[in-house]
């Protein structure tokens, strides 16, 4: 055989049993069981890495990183039209397309993590990439954007601009988009690294962290729909870019701080190329046959393998794509694997996971419709009502309603983790209380129960409308229907995050997180075209439809209700699915053991080596 010829071990199965590659067992308890290692590339050290000191910094980070992103995001539409003297339909677009643009983005910071870079590289990177387009919008609006001196208030707009400004704005627009579209991807996924999930007390502490991650996005985003907010909207647009511009530099510097305290996962490759491979291997060994009812699958050693994690066992289901993996004695195994031929069972099982995945993860996108109801038609129709308070001069901005989603999401994961999750855990046996798709469920439900809280709220105000575009039904009336949002996001976003991040196998944990923000995306770009859709189909024969320009002439309760229905027939499908899931699970550090240990398991037989 030539020096270039590998070992190779196949796994043999028969009839219905698994079988399972077996690793190398860590030979010390101080270091974490997961395959993370430390800045110089050995194991990690419990006591000296990760945790929740690790956990901390980026649970910070993330929360300036949010305030400084939604500083920009939350008023964009505002800057646009007094600012940059666009019209509504033009800017309102342009916040859309720029908004997904952030989005699409997360799928390239996903793809350069698992493949090449890995997490934390990718964070400190696309981080930059952020601060430095904030940093360029806050100079160019101050030097160009921001004339004469004291425009950009409601009754007070700008005057033109030139391309060459508006290049630098836009230049600078999606810099910011850039960098925290391919930052966010990896930030929740870097920070579950920090937690050895083969630890038990560890592995709770990692639920956790997801939990208290989102719950770091909504506090800063409440400080931008406030505090910033307020001081944009009363034209100075120029601090508030400066302050998110301040809060995302701080941001990055302390995640470099913790760069010796971290603990890292290697990047695994490009796993487009290794799904790729098992589809044509499959094909290519389509007609290869049992063997008396034995099956023989390939699992190369540890230096073989480049997923770029700990190896999985292999799982019924999607039997097709076994025969990627399907080996045997003959001039397969003779000499160096073609991997267009011949793939490990671990790849096979990476594909099967995406695979088990994409139809609860479809099932979340018409969630995302619901959810992003609560940034576009809950506050149109909050500008309908009675806004006014006890203090003179003062009125309840629309969007500012969106505080009490915001501290709902606050209050439900605090009493969820120290309350709740406890006492549900006593009667499902689970330390975690229900499980992710238990929760993901229940969120489907509430946000049917939103939409249907919103479409009474507005039957009210249509109810007791005096004039054109108002009623007497004052705004606090939705703050149920916010409320209400809160709670479903807790469940169904937070157990998103930590689904797919324990589903997902090492090497494409990234892309994972990427799929949430994605289910997002395409949650507004699809609310667009039912709202297109509803209006062109209920605007006929001189009706003004039921989302008109002046609400009192519509039916918008008639559009809530039917986004509950759509909610409540996605809970259906989700339910078919839920019920249907099983998960490849990965090999837990395990030992290689003797043979006669290993067929005395009765799990995997005794490695063939060519």
């Amino acid at each position: 055989m030539a020096e270039e010829d590998i070992k190779m071990r196949v796994i043999v199965v028969e009839g219905e049993e698994m079988s399972a590659p077996t690793l190398k067992e860590d030979k010390c308890c101080e270091y974490t069981l997961d395959g993370s290692v430390d800045i110089k590339g050995r194991p990690a050290v419990k006591g000296r890495s990760g945790g929740w000191i690790a956990g901390g910094l980026i649970l910070v980070n993330q929360g300036l990183a949010t305030l400084a992103f939604f500083g920009v995001n939350v008023n964009l539409v505002l800057f646009l039209t007094r600012v940059l003297q666009q019209g509504n339909g033009e800017a309102a677009n342009n916040v859309s397309k720029w908004t997904g643009t952030v989005y699409m983005f997360s799928l390239i910071g996903a793809f350069v993590s698992d493949s090449y870079w890995g997490r934390y590289k990718t964070c400190a990177i696309f981080q930059g990439i952020f601060v430095l387009g904030l940093a360029l919008l806050s100079l160019s609006s101050r030097l160009y954007l921001i004339r004469p001196g004291g425009c950009g208030m409601e009754h007070a707009p700008c005057g033109p601009h030139s391309g060459k400004e508006l290049g630098i704005f836009y230049i600078a627009l999606y810099m910011i988009a850039f960098g925290n579209g391919g930052y966010q991807p990896n930030v929740a996924t870097f920070g579950a690294d920090q937690f050895d999930e083969e630890d038990p007390a560890e592995a709770h502490s990692k639920v956790s962290f997801f939990s208290y991650f989102y719950l770091a996005l909504n506090l800063g985003s409440l400080f931008s729909n406030t505090f910033l907010s307020y001081i944009e909207d009363n034209g100075s647009w120029a601090l508030g870019f400066w302050v998110s511009t301040a809060a995302a530099a701080t941001a990055l510097a302390l995640f470099l701080c913790g760069t010796f305290r971290y603990r890292y996962v290697q990047p695994g490759g490009n796993p487009i190329g290794r799904v790729v491979q098992v589809a044509v291997a499959a094909c290519r060994n389509r007609n290869a046959e049992e063997s008396q009812g034995v099956v023989c699958l390939y699992e190369g050693d540890e230096k073989d393998d480049c997923s770029g994690g700990r190896k999985l066992v292999h799982t019924q289901g999607f039997s097709f794509l076994d025969r990627a993996a399907y080996a045997d004695t003959d001039s397969k195994l003779q000499g160096k694997r073609d991997p267009w031929k011949l793939c490990t069972v671990t790849q096979v099982e990476e594909v099967k996971s995406i695979l088990r995945l994409l139809p609860i993860w479809l099932c979340t996108i018409l969630y995302s419709v619901v959810f992003t109801q609560m940034a576009s038609l809950f506050v149109v129709q909050g500008a309908a009502m009675r806004r006014t308070t006890p203090f003179p001069g003062f009125s309840v901005p629309p969007s500012s309603m969106s505080a009490f989603d915001i501290l709902t999401v606050a209050a439900t994961i605090f009493l969820y983790r120290r309350f709740v999750c406890p006492l549900l855990a006593r009667f499902t046996g689970r330390r975690t209380g229900p499980t992710e798709l238990q929760r993901m469920g229940f969120g489907l439900v509430v946000g049917a129960m939103a939409m249907a809280t919103a479409g009474t709220v507005e039957l009210f105000r249509k109810d007791r409308a005096t004039a054109a575009m108002s009623s007497d039904l004052h705004i606090m009336w939705q703050a149920p229907q916010y409320a209400l949002i809160g709670l479903s996001e807790v469940m169904m976003y937070v157990g998103q995050l930590e689904f797919f991040n324990g589903e997902m196998p090492d090497g494409l944990k990234s892309f994972g997180s990427a799929l949430c923000m994605m289910s997002m995306s395409l949650g507004n770009y699809f609310s667009d075209v039912i709202v297109s859709a509803v209006t062109k189909v209920t605007t006929t024969r001189g009706r003004p439809g039921w989302i008109p320009a002046d609400l009192n002439e519509g039916h918008l309760d008639r559009f809530y209700f039917l986004l509950a229905v759509l909610a409540v027939a996605d809970f259906a499908v989700y339910l078919v699915y839920a019920s249907r899931y099983g998960s490849g699970k990965a090999v837990d550090g395990r030992s290689d053991v003797d043979d006669e240990e290993e067929g005395a398991a009765g799990q995997v037989a005794s490695p063939v080596y060519a």
